[in-house]
């Protein structure tokens, strides 16, 4: 009898063929995304982020930081996210799907369109929310959690949100730091350790 093969350790290779130029860019047609500084010569294989149609929506602008448990950036990571169209619905493209590399600062930046509230299949309203991948150094399995949008009235009954202690619910909250503009720090452990959930 076999068994699986157990998980190895992920990196450190973020900036190298996994994020294209403009992959955190869902809404516009910048570069924003890839760490080109990192990546040899030839080897970004997804020059542009692929083709999106036209998308209806406000855009924002969701940023932040990659900490450690000592509050220190974590530079060698990538974020992954993907969320609803502002219809509440997961399109079949990749217009809701995105990928950045942290810089020295362990800073992310997505450009995206505010996503709407999804209902499940049970009926349930989920506020508008963003998922998130965190790959890092000595992370076995990518982490995973969620950001939701401060203004947003639905996320005193989304169903997920719920679940999570109140005194720890900040940690998945993105404050609006300016005019469409959200801001939240990610924290891999500590004090001020992010939810992650199990999937």
């Amino acid at each position: 009898m076999s068994s699986q093969t157990p998980w190895q350790t992920v990196g450190p290779f973020f900036h190298y063929c996994l994020s294209w130029s403009g992959g955190a860019d869902l809404v516009g047609g910048s570069g924003l995304g890839s760490r080109s500084d990192l990546i040899a010569e030839g080897h970004d294989q997804l020059p542009e982020h692929p083709d999106r149609r036209q998308l209806s929506g406000t855009p924002i602008e969701v940023c932040g930081r990659l900490l450690d448990g000592a509050g220190e950036p974590v530079p060698d990571a990538m974020l992954e996210i993907w969320h609803a169209n502002d219809e509440g619905t997961y399109p079949n493209d990749m217009s809701t799907y995105g990928r950045c590399a942290l810089d020295d600062e362990g800073r992310y930046r997505f450009l995206i369109i505010r996503p709407g509230c999804v209902v499940d299949e049970n009926g349930k309203v989920h506020a508008p929310q963003i998922s998130v991948g965190v790959f890092a150094r000595g992370i076995i399995k990518r982490l995973l959690t969620r950001i939701y949008l401060s203004d947003s009235p639905e996320n005193d009954a989304d169903p997920v949100l719920a679940q999570v202690p109140h005194e720890r619910r900040r940690t998945l909250i993105a404050k609006k730091s300016a005019e469409n503009v959200y801001s939240l720090d990610i924290a891999l452990q500590g004090e001020n350790e992010t939810v992650f959930f199990q999937c």
